[in-house]
């Protein structure tokens, strides 16, 4: 018999699961990188990335329906954002990590 303490550790590893997918695509990675000094609006996120209008605008919608990003209208312009302040330090945390472990990760094949 499965206890509520176990359903709630399984849903809460699923839901992990799903929060690193939102970091795992290297389109979605890039945006949320561009986001992380300063909101900025879609065409200042295609510069920056070097992705397409439509890609873009298509990762923005994952990202904003899974809250790692919200948008703000100002004027007649849309700005993005990360949602919380602790994405930004997730992603600095990452960096910090791969200093250690870069050879690592790039000698694995089970990633491929």
């Amino acid at each position: 018999m499965i206890t509520k303490t176990e359903i709630n550790k399984t849903q809460a590893s699923e839901l992990k699961v799903k929060l690193f997918r939102g970091f795992s695509d290297h389109s979605r990675l890039s945006i949320l990188n561009a986001l992380r000094s300063k909101p900025l609006t879609v065409n200042e996120i295609v510069e920056v990335t070097g992705l397409t209008q439509s890609n873009v605008s298509n990762h923005l919608g994952c990202l904003r329906c899974c809250d790692l990003v919200v948008r703000q209208q100002r004027g007649r312009f849309v700005y993005y954002q990360l949602s919380d302040e602790r994405i930004g330090k997730l992603l600095d945390l990452a960096d910090e990590l791969l200093t250690d472990v870069a050879l690592g990760i790039n000698k694995c094949e089970r990633y491929e």
